[in-house]
């Protein structure tokens, strides 16, 4: 079927009310709930690394119910650190990269891990994925965080052409505009989950079928 010209306008509307009825992704539902600090939303994304949001949500909550700050957390053993965030996935290792963090954050920056990007860089498990979204949720800074539905969501519209999560990053911030930045991941999370879905896409029912170019896609329902 001929295709319209893709509006990056009219799809994001448009998605943003197709998700309206799923779950959030899992950091923005913890922001929601109140654990919006630039450490809190760190420590979160890093727990949820190669873990399902349905795993990720409660081991977060679990932690953070038994210490919430640097401070706090620096003073628990990564053995007690690994059995609160127990079943994420590499639970043992995160459990290391969340405690030397922590002790980083309460030794240098006084307990309060800044809005700075170049320093959560530093930190050891962390990628440009956990400190742009944690800078975009708790500090209101426009950074794109691509994850595995981003960077399949993205290509199969037919929006940009990259061949990992890295390079999607680039190419999105080479051309989506900027007020899009954050609401890529905090959107196409839960669409990429439940309606763009990386086998059999409902594309018969979905909002934006008429722009997609549906790269890739050999079958859907």
């Amino acid at each position: 079927m001929d295709k319209e010209p893709f509006d990056i306008d009219v799809v994001m509307a448009r998605v943003e009310k197709a998700v309206a009825p799923y779950p959030k992704a899992a950091m923005f539902e913890l922001a929601g709930d109140g654990f919006n600090t630039p450490f809190e939303q760190l420590v979160a994304c890093i727990i949820s690394i190669r873990t399902l949001d349905e795993v990720t949500l409660p081991a977060a909550k679990r932690l953070f119910a038994r210490a919430r700050t640097a401070e706090a957390i620096s003073q628990l053993t990564p053995l007690e650190i690994d059995r609160l965030i127990n079943p994420s996935n590499f639970h043992e290792r995160k459990a290391e990269q969340i405690l030397a963090i922590a002790q980083q954050v309460a030794a240098e920056y006084g307990g309060e891990l800044p809005c700075d990007r170049e320093v959560l860089l530093t930190f050891g498990g962390v990628g440009p994925k956990c400190a742009n979204l944690a800078l975009g949720i708790a500090c209101g800074q426009a950074f794109v965080s691509v994850d595995v539905h981003v960077h399949r969501v993205t290509n199969r519209w037919g929006y940009i052409q990259a061949a990992t999560p890295e390079k999607a990053m680039v190419a999105l911030e080479a051309k989506l505009p900027p007020r899009y930045w954050l609401d890529i991941n905090r959107l196409l999370v839960p669409f990429g989950k439940h309606i763009c879905t990386g086998r059999l896409p409902r594309c018969s029912t979905c909002p934006v079928l008429d722009m997609c170019q549906q790269v890739g896609v050999e079958a859907h329902r």
